[in-house]
């Protein structure tokens, strides 16, 4: 789908024409998604709910299964068995852009940005608007860089100079950039893989504060995690995965954030291991 500016000469592609859904909405659905690779099983029967204007945090340490869980989510694999629902609608995502055109967009740890190109041609990346017609079309660079202030002052973000390199910004902005071009261009779900774990405390906190835009802009966010106390403020459900599995499901009243450490930590074996470390003190 095209939209056009005031001049009627200046073409863009937009977030494939979806329109927004109503918060609370069901926007994603996971049913008893299970993945094999030969004899390993990276996912057994897992099942979580995705709801437009709501962060789901999917927690786990490494090898719980959160990058294979985001690999599916996003179309560069594909489950073995069980259901992915975006919509109400069954899907068999086939690539990144299939779940694209399905309005559901992964921002990866790399954040898919080249440090040394602008800020205004990251945010775009091969789907900067054109204007004119036929022979005569060409790049719009002035419509590129408004847009790309206008949607990142959305995110809370004042870009003074859109031709500035993005690698001259904290990674928390371009964590910024990068969910708001995936919010411009249409997503529905946005899954966010570990968007603070290279992060310092000031900037992870203003990493959640994006989080906490785009969720109130009525999207469904999937925050990847492996931090508890990141997740705790920002989440409305907690899923946690361990070694593949669902260990546990609860909605943001139903668990405590020291419940939710003890869940995601493994509570009785650091106790365990607290109590052989005390034995080697000094009376």
């Amino acid at each position: 789908m095209s939209t056009q500016d005031s001049t009627a000469t200046t073409t863009t592609t937009d977030a494939g024409g979806l329109p927004p859904l109503e918060r609370g909405a069901v926007a994603l659905e996971v049913r008893n998604v299970s993945k094999h690779f030969g004899n390993v099983v990276a996912l057994k029967d897992v099942s979580c709910v995705v709801e437009a204007g709501k962060v789901t945090c999917v927690l786990g340490d490494n090898g719980a299964g959160k990058s294979t869980f985001i690999k599916i989510l996003s179309g560069v694999h594909q489950q073995d068995e069980g259901e992915l629902l975006i919509n109400g609608h069954e899907h068999r995502l086939t690539s990144p852009r299939a779940a694209r055109e399905r309005g559901v967009a992964t921002v990866f740890q790399d954040l898919a940005t080249v440090p040394l190109m602008s800020v205004w041609r990251n945010f775009f990346l091969g789907s900067e608007p054109q204007k004119g017609v036929g022979p005569l079309r060409r790049l719009d660079r002035a419509a590129a860089k408004r847009i790309t202030r206008e949607e990142l002052a959305k995110m809370g973000i004042d870009v003074r100079d859109p031709e500035q390199p993005i690698g001259t910004m904290s990674g928390g902005e371009r964590q910024a950039v990068a969910i708001a071009r995936a919010m411009y261009f249409g997503a529905r779900v946005l899954i966010l893989d570990e968007p603070t774990s290279a992060l310092g405390v000031k900037q992870a906190g203003r990493v959640l504060r994006y989080i906490a835009a785009a969720r109130d802009r009525g999207v469904g966010v999937i925050f990847i995690t492996h931090n508890p106390h990141h997740a705790f403020p920002i989440g409305d459900r907690f899923v946690i995965l361990n070694r593949g599995r669902l260990k546990g499901s609860w909605q943001k009243g139903e668990i405590t954030r020291d419940e939710l450490v003890h869940q995601m930590s493994g509570g009785a074996e650091l106790e365990q291991l607290a109590h052989e470390l005390q034995k080697g003190e000094p009376a």
